[in-house]
Formats: structure tokens, sequence, C-alpha cells
């Protein structure tokens, strides 16, 4: 499977890292850290060299009970960190996490190669047709509600059935506009319960039923440092072992705050296939 960004061909025969960058004061562990341009570049540049393929910026938390952002005030945290990753790393493949169609295409324009959108376009309706229109790799990811709603939101009559069937739907609304490229993300922490996760987690490989992409963000969330009685801060090694685990089930992308241990996880899973 391959993912066509701004013209180049990125191959996920061997899976491919996306690294966090969070331009928000709120996110549940990074918020707050990347606010001058200074600390944005060295932890790009840090990602970068250590080995990640994208490079994921959001400028709108998504964590359990986050407060909504205005598009405007989305836009003016996004954009300018857009131009100044550009500037200075040209060639980087950039996502943007959003799920605004304003928001993506502004900055598509810019110069960023693919959308991140948490709500598969069902919190924006204009979304599906200006990914389309732009042309540009999308990943849709599962979730209910909004931020603020969605663990009140996860009663499922089957859990992976329910899944399945949602992005079924989700997909044939892309492809009908004519979206060719999407990566799916089964959401681990939005609108499910830490048993829930874990239940997500060991049936991943049902997911190549769907024949797309299969990205997973596990990296440092609920589900590991409640598990382990501990916190966010302390759930690296929690991490890698579910991104190890992740990889044998299918998972071709993984989005990590911390890319050089998902680097040796990909590594030495691959001498194990």
């Amino acid at each position: 499977m391959t993912l066509n960004c701004k013209g180049t061909l990125i191959d996920l025969a061997v899976p491919k890292i996306m690294g966090i960058l969070n331009v928000t004061p709120d996110s549940f562990y990074d918020g707050g850290r990347y606010s001058d341009n200074e600390g944005v570049l060295a932890q790009v540049t840090k990602m970068l060299d250590e080995g990640a393929t994208f490079i994921d910026l959001g400028a709108y938390s998504s964590r359990p009970g986050a407060q909504a952002v205005s598009e405007t005030e989305e836009l003016q945290r996004i954009l300018p960190i857009v131009r100044l990753l550009l500037d200075h790393f040209p060639k980087i493949t950039l996502s943007i996490d959003t799920f605004r169609s304003s928001v993506a295409a502004e900055c598509i324009a810019a110069g960023a190669a693919m959308i991140n959108d948490i709500s598969a376009g069902t919190r924006d309706t204009e979304m599906l047709a200006t990914v389309a229109r732009l042309r540009v790799p999308y990943i849709m990811m599962h979730m209910r509600g909004t931020a603020k709603t969605m663990q009140e939101q996860t009663g499922y009559s089957d859990l992976l059935t329910d899944i399945l069937f949602y992005f079924s739907e989700r997909i044939a609304a892309a492809r009908t506009l004519g979206i060719h490229d999407i990566v799916v993300d089964p959401g681990f922490g939005f609108a499910k319960t830490l048993e829930q996760n874990y239940e997500l987690l060991s049936h991943l490989d049902a997911f190549k039923a769907l024949e797309l992409p299969i990205l997973v963000g596990l990296s440092r969330k609920s589900m590991i440092y409640k598990a382990l009685g501990t916190t966010a801060e302390n759930a690296l090694n929690g991490s890698t072992v579910l991104h190890t685990y992740a990889l044998q089930k299918g998972a071709q992308i993984l989005r990590v705050h911390d890319v050089k241990e998902a680097m040796e996880a990909i590594t030495l899973s691959q001498l194990l296939a």
C-alpha cells in the first residue's frame, strides 16, 4: 500500500512513524510544551532525525473533556507553524490534525500534505468534499460525540462490528466523492472504555478486511497509564509494548510522541515477520 503525498509515493510495506506535534495549551501529554518557534523546530528536528516519516500538527486538543476552540483561534495557532515548518524543512510531509474543512484547506494551500480528521467528516459536512478537491491523503478516525461528551457514549451492540460498519459507511462516502488515499484509525481512547480499548487492540487485524492502511494512536494514552497505575509521563515503556503488539496485528502507521522508541519497535518487529 502507498500514499501519494504531494507527488511522492510513500510505501507502507514497512510501517512508518507519524510524530505528534501539538501546539495547544491543553493536550493531555505535551500541551504547552511547544509554545515558541525554537521549541517547535527543536522537537521537529528531533523527530525527523529519529526517523519520523510524517509530522502530525494539531492546534485543537481532542483529549477527553477538552474545551472547544474557535475556527479563528485554531487557524491563528496552526498556520504560522505550518509556514515555519515548511520554511525550515521544505521536504517535510506534514499532516494536519483537524476536523474543520476550512482549516484543512488553508493548511494544504500553505504546503501541508495530508489531513487527519478525528471525526471522519461527521463534524463538518464540507470536509469530505474539501479533501476530494484538494486530492490529499485522508486519515479517518472512529469516535462518537465531541471531546466533552465522547466518554459518555461507550455503549455498543458489538464493539468491533459497530466500528467496522462505521468505517464502511465513511469509506463509501469518501470514495463516492473521489477520495482515493484513505487511512483508518480505530480511535483508541475515543468513546471507548479501558476494557473496550484492549478488546479493539486484540482484534486490530480485523481491520485488514477494509484493505486500507491502519493507523494506531496509542502513545502515552490513559488506556496505558491507568492500567499500570501511573501517569502519561511514565507511560513510554507501556506505549512501546502496545506499539509492538499493534505492529504484529497489522498497524502500518504509528502515531507517537516518542519516535526513537517506536522506530526500534518497527525495526525489531520486522525481524519477526
